[in-house]
């Protein structure tokens, strides 16, 4: 059961989504940071120094914290277009990556042997 286990965890595909989800939560942090201490603060002060994470309605017994379900939301789509931006560039270079590939290859020796006998035919 060990050697099952072990060659399980050490295939390609496991590993690479190990390494995924470690970057994708460090993308994570860095996407917060940019949204609560960059972009925040500034929507903040065009909107009139609200904090949106401090907006609530008292509502009988209880408070409804509608600031913060509208901050998670702007993360969400601010996170989502750094995705959108992120799969798009390497799309970019994917494709360019893929044209590069289809260049027309070097003739083999004997295309150029075959060719060369073709124009001799010509020739003649």
């Amino acid at each position: 059961m060990w050697k099952e286990f072990k060659s399980f965890a050490l295939k390609g595909n496991v590993l690479d989504l190990a390494f995924a989800v470690v970057i994708g939560a460090a993308f994570g942090k860095i996407v917060s940071s940019l949204v609560n201490d960059i972009i925040m603060p500034v929507i903040g002060l065009l909107i009139g120094g609200i904090d949106l994470k401090s907006l609530e309605y008292p509502y009988r017994d209880t408070v409804l914290k509608y600031g913060v379900f509208l901050q998670s939301v702007l993360d969400f789509f601010i996170i989502a277009f750094s995705l959108f931006l992120l799969v798009k560039l390497a799309g970019k270079f994917k494709r360019k990556r893929e044209e590069a590939d289809k260049a027309e290859p070097a003739p083999t020796r004997e295309e150029l042997l075959l060719t060369e006998i073709r124009d001799l035919l010509k020739d003649r």
